[in-house]
């Protein structure tokens, strides 16, 4: 079944976190975790395929910074290529058929003009790169999530329209304002994406589910696609040297059944979250 024809019908369930769990296994502080797709491969698939077994029919690969910007070129091609290979050979280790493997695409790290030097078609060009190794690896979706500037959003959808036919769920992280870091609010993005031809939009990371349903309604309010819901357990907390969430499975799934009944249709987790609190969800 094709995820659009799927998506139709079902709740999408997305998967959890990676950094955090990453972290837990040994990532230091500072370091990429998409190196890890080369040098501790079997850590990302066993990540992933506990994902796949809780319940996600489409999981990321581990590539959210892999970018021109941070990786050369012959490395940012292993990078994502084993990336991309890892999470199908979990979806595969898991006995799905009906899942998905989507290429994880964040921001490029720097900040566009006039707020930084980064020109947008340089930014498009980076962008581009990711997108076109994913998509001939096989990645079966694009998935831009955690965009704070509004204007690199833009830059990130140009890019994945222009170099692929790949279906693209865009995912922004708003703050406490409701806003995105520049000032855009759900209404102005879903706008901007739509007419770009996003097959979703969303909202992940920088808050707990209960604090993001607010924009989960403004979003389902102006959209006419699907809308991703993907939030944090919480926000995070230092105990001692280590980094903590406090939103538990239950309480998780139970904050994203609310925005499933604002009209959330694909909903998972992002910092903090695990494969307990997908399986609760």
């Amino acid at each position: 079944m094709q995820l659009k024809q799927y998506l139709a019908d079902h709740f999408l369930i997305l998967d959890g976190g990676m950094g955090t769990l990453l972290q837990k296994a040994g990532l230091p502080a500072g370091a990429y975790p998409e190196r890890w797709n080369l040098t501790h491969p079997d850590v990302v698939r066993d990540i992933q395929k506990a994902y796949f077994e809780a319940g996600s029919r489409v999981v990321n690969t581990n590539t959210f910074g892999a970018n021109s910007l941070k990786f050369d070129q012959a490395e940012l091609r292993a990078v994502i290529e084993a990336g991309v290979r890892i999470a199908q050979e979990a979806k595969a280790a898991a006995g799905l058929t009906e899942a998905w493997v989507a290429l994880d695409v964040g921001p490029t790290g720097r900040l566009l003009k006039p707020y930084g030097d980064l020109d947008f078609e340089d930014a498009v060009a980076v962008f581009a790169e990711t997108v076109k190794i994913g998509a001939a690896c096989g990645a079966d979706l694009i998935m831009i999530e955690t965009m704070s500037d509004s204007y690199e959003t833009k830059a990130a959808l140009l890019a994945a329209k222009e170099n692929c036919d790949l279906p693209v769920f865009v995912s922004c992280a708003y703050g406490g304002d409701g806003k995105l870091l520049t000032g855009a609010d759900p209404a102005a993005m879903v706008a901007l994406l739509e007419g770009m031809g996003a097959d979703a939009v969303g909202a992940n990371c920088s808050q707990g589910p209960a604090e993001l349903l607010p924009v989960v309604g403004a979003l389902t309010q102006n959209a006419s696609v699907p809308v991703l819901f993907k939030p944090n357990a919480g926000l995070p907390r230092l105990s001692g040297d280590v980094t903590v969430y406090d939103v538990a499975p239950a309480a998780f799934a139970e904050a994203c059944v609310k925005a499933a009944g604002l009209g959330a249709r694909i909903i998972g987790g992002c910092c903090g979250t695990t494969p307990e609190h997908i399986k609760a969800l």
